[in-house]
């Protein structure tokens, strides 16, 4: 097995030094690592890679379906905390400085399986061209930024096990037709970020088939040994597999073998990615792939010391080849982890806890569900994580309600609260779908009368929901009830006001465990929402929003922004809080209230 040296570890913490300037060339960053290392070459590229003879490879001893399994049996361990103890003092959660403009803030992002959104060619495979397509509607849904699943070279459907980084997946389409996405979604004013995949390969990848076959070049490429640990992974799974003469690492399905980051001149080679797709591709920005597994150091396999030191120096090095460069890390696991790897790692973290406590928080009659939020309010610099209901490698949130209202619930508790949302394809019109992952992976549904969805004119790789007749963008586009322009409202109304968007977040007692209330506010402007999560009306004597201090002050106007028409408006104290408020006579079951407050 390799060794992780702390050499390498100062090393990097070097690196993120001299990177840390805004003014730094990527050239100088690339000049400490090589400093550090001593033996990096000047130059990689992996078209030299390939050996002069196909190894044997081993053969997968799992489906890709065990990814999902993995996973979801991750999210019903993780809330034990981490399975191994930890090697050091935890990494402190940053602060942020105020000097910095996080674009990402002012963003509703849009996760897109390209695979499934769009056929152009009438192969039955969704592309980029289709995907341009439909950039216009998009736009009218009011998502400003993009997150693409994977699109590098890959042999399997899902794309996490890459054979080229810098290829795009010709079956999505070519480099100049992916160049023509970004300058559509430029126009319109809309990011692209690019689903990033650098703790493992597919078995593949010209690296690992020259390091399989004993090339010295890269053995240490990957992380082998001989013979097999008899630790397990993090939710108890098999990580070792047999390799050509020893065993290889892969924590997540023997047919991704787990890349050696803390190897310098692999970590040279992802730099060269991260430049390519950033200066030559033009992307926005990056989503981190499983960044909390990056360095093992032994049985010690997730949120370890070298993993935290490798992010930090790797964010300054992109941060170098363009300071608005965004990156979010998948950060499956509890808060307080979490947090730690937003910021100076990664620019925000997903949130997986609070994503959950909305869906039950959305389908449940009282508020406990959501309580969560304080803790996260209190755990993370403020917004810098992201949020959703579900995404995929969950069973959509439509088949979890298996309710529309309680979905518009779900939709209100994303698009109002703190942090940076992401929507899931699909989720906007309540598409359904559970494991195995290809069915939560099916095609957009945007028409009802064939049975195609309009997704493509040939014959789909693989078949619609059922429920298309019923569910689909056309048949909700004109209603003004429709959950789509649910999700549109609600959008646009975080758009436009920038206490939603970017705004602190107080919680406010409701004197109801029906009721859910908080204020978003900045300097200059306050609302506040207010859920009723029970199917049963709450009428003012039964409840009373309290809030001891708060930002108000003198005399107060309110005025709804959406739902019911508020009757009146708070009385401030000295403290800026109020007592005894009750907007409405009548909290209708199942709703949420939107109201603006601003000084007269």
């Amino acid at each position: 097995m390799n060794l992780r040296t702390y050499g390498w570890l100062i090393g990097l913490f070097l690196i993120g030094l001299l990177a840390g300037c805004q003014n730094v060339e990527p050239a100088d960053v690339t000049a400490a690592a090589t400093a550090v290392a001593q033996s990096i070459p000047a130059t990689h590229t992996p078209t030299a890679v390939p050996p002069t003879a196909v190894p044997t490879t081993p053969e997968p001893t799992a489906t890709p379906n065990a990814i999902a399994t993995a996973l979801a049996q991750d999210a019903a361990t993780r809330a034990a905390g981490p399975t191994r103890p930890p090697t050091a003092t935890p990494k402190p959660i940053p602060t942020l400085d105020p000097t910095v403009d996080r674009w990402w803030n002012d963003a509703v992002f849009y996760e897109v399986f390209v695979r499934s959104f769009q056929d152009s060619d009438g192969d039955g495979v969704g592309d980029i061209n289709g995907l341009i397509e439909r950039l216009d509607y998009l736009q009218e849904l009011g998502v400003n930024a993009l997150w693409l699943m994977p699109i590098m070279e890959s042999p399997s459907y899902h794309g996490y096990d890459v054979v080229d980084y810098y290829k795009v997946d010709e079956e999505y389409g070519t480099a100049e037709d992916f160049r023509r996405l970004m300058e559509e979604a430029h126009a319109r004013d809309m990011r692209v970020v690019v689903d990033l995949v650098i703790n493992h390969t597919g078995l593949d990848h010209p690296w690992f088939q020259a390091a399989n076959s004993g090339d010295p070049a890269y053995r240490d490429w990957y992380v082998w040994t001989d013979p097999a640990p008899t630790y397990l992974g993090p939710w108890g799974q098999k990580v070792w597999y047999p390799g050509q003469d020893e065993n290889y690492y892969a924590v997540f399905w023997s047919g991704m073998p787990d890349l050696n980051l803390a190897n310098p001149e692999v970590t040279e080679q992802i730099y060269d990615v991260t430049r390519f797709w950033l200066e030559d591709m033009g992307v926005d920005g990056f989503r981190m792939d499983a960044v909390r597994h990056l360095i093992e150091n032994g049985a010690a396999q997730e949120n370890t010391p070298d993993t935290h030191a490798w992010l930090q120096a790797y964010h300054a090095y992109y941060k170098s080849i363009n300071p608005d460069a965004f990156t979010v890390g998948e950060t499956w696991t509890d808060t307080q982890n979490a947090a730690r790897y937003a910021v100076d790692e990664n620019d925000i973290a997903f949130e997986f806890n609070l994503a959950e406590a909305y869906v039950r928080a959305a389908g449940s009659p009282i508020a406990s569900d959501i309580e969560l939020a304080k803790l996260v309010d209190a755990t993370w610099p403020t917004n810098q994580f992201g949020v959703f209901l579900t995404n995929h490698d969950q069973n959509r949130v439509m088949s979890v309600l298996q309710d529309t209202t309680k979905a518009k619930q779900a939709a209100a508790l994303l698009l109002t609260s703190p942090g940076v949302p992401f929507l899931y394809y699909g989720e906007e019109i309540g598409m359904t779908g559970t494991k195995p992952d290809e069915d939560i992976r099916l095609p957009m549904q945007w028409t009802s009368d064939d049975p195609n969805v309009g997704f493509t004119t040939g014959t789909p790789w693989r078949a619609p929901a059922a429920d298309y007749p019923e569910v689909s963008v056309a048949l909700q586009d004109d209603d003004p009830d429709s959950l789509l322009n649910h999700y549109r409202t609600l959008i646009h109304l975080r758009r436009n006001h920038e206490a939603l968007r970017e705004g602190d977040w107080m919680l406010v007692e409701a004197g109801s465990n029906r009721l859910y209330a908080f204020l978003r506010y900045t300097e200059n402007e306050v609302i506040l929402v207010l859920f009723n999560l029970n199917p049963n009306p709450v009428l003012a004597e039964d409840y009373s929003l309290e809030l001891a201090e708060g930002p108000l002050s003198g005399a107060v106007t309110a005025v709804t922004l959406f739902g019911p028409e508020v009757t009146t408006a708070p009385t401030i104290n000295e403290a800026g809080g109020f007592s005894g408020y009750t907007p409405l006579p009548e909290i209708p079951g199942q709703s949420v209230t939107i109201i603006h407050l601003s000084s007269e």
